[in-house]
C-alpha cells in the first residue's frame, strides 16, 4: 500500500517588495512598543535637546557671535544635527543588545526579508529623530530664535533631519553587527560620532578653523546636512545644499545598508 506524502504549500522563492515593506513596518511597530514600555530610551531625544540648546546658546553665544540672539540661527540647526547623530548611536547599541539576547536568532529562521529586522527598528527610530528636532526648535523659539523660513521652512528642516538620521543610522547599525558587545559598540560609535559632530559646522563657522580641519568639515556629511537645515529653517530656501545633503545620505545608505545585511546573513 502506497502512502501519499502530505501536500505542502508552495513556498515563494523570494520575499516580494510588498512583503518586505510589510515585515519592516511590523518590526517597526514592535520597536515602538518597546519604546513606550521603556521610556528611559527616549531621554537622549527629550532631555538632551532641552539642556544642550540652552547650555550651548548661553555659554558660546556671546563668545562666537557677540550675543545669544545672533548665535541662535547658527546653533539651533547645528544642535539638531548633533542630537540626531547622538540618537543614531543608540540604534547600534540597542541592536547589539537585541542580538546578545537571542531575539534575532528567531528572526533569522523566519521566512522574512533579511533587511526587515534591521530596517524595522530604524523606521521606529525616526519617531525619536522627529521628537528631538521638534523639541530643539521649540526650546530655541522660547529663548529667542526666530526662523526666517517660517512654518514651511521649519517643517522641511525637521523632515530632512528625520531622513538624515535614518540614513546615518545605517553606519551605527553596521557597528552594532560587527561589535562584540553593547559596550564595545558604544565605544566605537562615540569614537566616530564625536569627530563627525565637532569637526563640522555645527557650532562654529568653518572659516574659523585651521585649513586642514576646514577642508574636512566642508566635506563632512554632517556639515552638509546642517547647512541644508540652516537654509531651510533660516531662509525657507531649497538650495543646492539640500541636494548635496540628500545625495550624501543616499551614498551612506548605499554603502552601509548592503554591508549590514551581508553581515547579518553571516551571523
Amino acid at each position: 500500500m502506497t502512502t501519499l506524502a502530505p501536500e505542502t504549500p508552495d513556498l515563494a522563492p523570494r520575499v516580494s517588495l510588498a512583503d518586505t515593506v510589510s515585515q519592516t513596518m511590523t518590526l517597526a511597530w514592535r520597536a515602538t512598543v518597546k519604546m513606550r514600555r521603556s521610556l528611559e530610551v527616549m531621554f537622549d531625544v527629550t532631555i538632551q535637546p532641552l539642556i544642550f540648546t540652552a547650555m550651548f546658546a548661553y555659554i558660546f553665544g556671546g563668545a562666537i557671535s557677540g550675543d545669544v540672539s545672533s548665535y541662535l540661527p547658527l546653533i539651533i540647526p547645528g544642535l539638531i544635527g548633533q542630537t540626531v547623530l547622538t540618537a543614531c548611536v543608540a540604534t547600534g547599541v540597542q541592536l547589539r543588545t537585541d542580538l546578545d539576547s537571542g531575539v534575532f536568532d528567531r528572526f533569522k529562521v523566519l521566512p522574512i526579508a533579511r533587511i526587515a529586522p534591521l530596517a524595522g527598528p530604524m523606521v521606529a527610530d525616526m519617531l525619536r529623530y522627529f521628537i528631538a528636532a521638534v523639541l530643539t526648535f521649540g526650546v530655541g523659539i522660547l529663548i529667542g530664535y526666530r526662523p526666517g523660513g517660517g512654518f514651511a521652512g521649519v517643517g522641511g528642516a525637521i523632515l530632512l533631519a528625520v531622513v538624515a538620521g535614518w540614513s546615518l543610522a545605517w553606519i551605527f547599525t553596521f557597528f552594532g553587527l560587527v561589535g562584540r558587545n553593547a559596550q564595545g559598540v558604544q565605544g566605537i560609535s562615540l569614537l566616530v560620532m564625536f569627530p563627525l559632530t565637532f569637526l563640522s559646522n555645527a557650532f562654529v563657522p568653518t572659516d574659523t578653523m585651521p585649513r586642514p580641519l576646514e577642508a574636512f568639515a566642508e566635506v563632512n556629511p554632517v556639515s552638509l546636512v546642517i547647512t541644508a537645515l540652516r537654509d531651510l529653517a533660516n531662509h525657507g530656501q531649497v538650495t543646492g545644499a539640500v541636494a548635496w545633503a540628500l545625495l550624501g545620505c543616499a551614498v551612506v545608505v548605499a554603502i552601509f545598508a548592503p554591508l549590514s545585511v551581508r553581515r547579518f546573513k553571516k551571523m
